[in-house]
């Protein structure tokens, strides 16, 4: 249930804002409408913030620098409300004495969910999230114009929830960083899969695995949950579901819900039918072809899974499958997800730098597994294991280019897996990415793929994985003809 005025019980309180990147800058201009005293904490030195800082100076008081934490240990009491920035971690002694001292704590995208004024759809999952969220994104603004998209993707929605009314709806990425704190459950939630990631802030894939489920765990009767069936770790989550149920395979077709059979993505619905939702139309859907297959552009067995998924989550919705088809038709792919960047000397150049781990990766290999492949990989530890990542790199992969603070790790792992691959790829280490594209151009030869896919965050040398894929892009396109 939406509340009735999201700003009411921040009006003249205190409210500390921890991390001032794009999604507190939200929050921050949404507490400054309330009338809030805004305080916001900083690890950055003021005079790292220019840009930030000049918007917020005249709506909070600010404390930046190495001692921000401290900072807010000592200004705990009489605090309304703490919003923490998605990535940091949850359990650390400030915050943990903030919860017990009862002052509640917020991501901006699960105070969204709180305080949405439509019906929303959440989407979340290890791999897969982004593309498939645009996609559920654009068939619900034909659907329903005025709807808005957000959360881990395009732009945070706290300060854009005034003047959203039904029949609009609220499509949001949620990250395991945002659900960690979430409250409140969407009204369609899906969860695409489950595969470890983030183990470096969540400490465990039982914790990583814990915040996934925060996404359907408060739905009540009417809600419905999607999961992914071709996903062994979405799959075993679907009987914790505590309101409707449905799933998506790429693979076959489905109990209740979208599945592929005779080349077209398909609505099997649920038997008996559920009660008609008082948002949507009436009824759903008879079981029909939605997306034939060969309309799908973008490549890759894990694309059709992000197809089925869309179109599961999309009908649970309400969507009509011929706003589904004709979005799917006209869909072309999301920056920096295997996107071909340049054709150069009859080599292509493909920009996969969303690969922040293995699992991601070795989707990219299967993509892109039936031409010659020059790999680049590498970047910041974020403790997943490679091993079975270096047997499938070892057996698809004809020259692996390694760069960052995880090359060494690669290395070993796509050595140890020479044997059970029995071949065992060319391999060279490099500086950084500028030196990787340097060295994929000399190997390259027509026909080759050369895949930027890391299998590994970006924060050893980049700011996240979009500056390194924008990076990537130019440095390719920098390549004399």
């Amino acid at each position: 249930m939406a509340l009735p005025d999201p700003a009411a019980p921040f009006r003249r309180a205190r409210v500390a804002v921890v991390g001032l990147g794009r999604s507190n800058a939200a929050v921050v201009r949404f507490l400054a409408r309330a009338g809030a005293r805004v305080e916001a904490y900083e690890r950055r030195e003021p005079a790292a913030l220019v840009g930030v800082a000049a918007e917020l100076a005249a709506s909070a008081a600010l404390f930046a620098g190495p001692a921000y934490l401290d900072a807010l240990g000592a200004r705990l009491d009489g605090l309304a409300a703490i919003f923490v920035t998605p990535g940091m971690r949850k359990d650390l002694p400030v915050l943990a004495e903030a919860a017990a001292r009862g002052v509640p704590l917020w991501t901006e995208a699960a105070y969204v969910l709180e305080a949405a004024p439509v019906p929303v759809i959440g989407i979340t999952g290890s791999a897969g999230k982004t593309t498939t969220t645009t996609l559920v994104g654009e068939a619900v603004a034909r659907w329903r114009p005025g709807s808005l998209v957000g959360g881990n993707i395009g732009l945070p929605l706290l300060d854009r929830l005034e003047g959203l009314r039904p029949p609009a709806w609220m499509v949001l990425e949620l990250s395991s960083f945002q659900l960690e704190l979430c409250r409140t459950a969407p009204a369609i939630a899906g969860v695409l899969n489950l595969r470890p990631n983030h183990l470096d802030v969540h400490g465990s894939f039982e914790a990583y695995a814990d915040a996934k489920r925060r996404i359907f765990r408060s739905q009540v009767p009417g809600d419905w949950a999607v999961f992914g069936r071709d996903d062994p770790g979405a799959a075993a989550l679907e009987a914790e579901a505590p309101a409707g149920r449905l799933a998506f395979s790429a693979r076959g077709p489905v109990d209740a819900g979208a599945g592929v059979l005779r080349d077209a993505v398909r609505w099997f619905p649920p038997a008996p039918a559920p009660p008609v939702r008082p948002d949507g139309p009436a009824p759903w859907p008879k079981a029909a072809a939605v997306v034939p297959l060969p309309s799908v552009r973008v490549p890759g067995q894990h694309n059709r899974e992000n197809v089925a998924a869309a179109a599961a989550l999309c009908l649970a919705a309400g969507v009509p499958p011929g706003v589904i088809g004709a979005t799917v038709a006209a869909f072309r792919g999301v920056e920096h997800r295997q996107q071909v960047v340049r054709e150069w000397r009859g080599a292509r150049f493909v920009n996969d730098s969303i690969a922040t781990t293995p699992d991601r990766c070795a989707a990219a290999l299967d993509t892109w597994g039936g031409s010659p492949l020059v790999l680049l990989a590498g970047g910041y530890d974020k403790g997943i294991p490679f091993t079975e990542l270096g047997v499938e790199i070892a057996r698809r992969v004809e020259r692996v280019i390694l760069f960052g603070a995880t090359a060494g790790a690669l290395q070993e792992a796509v050595e140890a897996g020479a044997a059970p691959a029995g071949r065992r790829p060319a391999m060279e280490r490099v500086p950084d990415l500028d030196a990787a594209v340097q060295a994929a151009a000399a190997a390259a030869r027509p026909g080759t793929v050369v895949l930027l896919s890391p299998a590994c965050a970006s924060f050893d040398q980049f700011t996240d994985f979009e500056e390194r894929g924008r990076r990537f892009r130019a440095l390719v396109e920098a390549l004399p003809d």
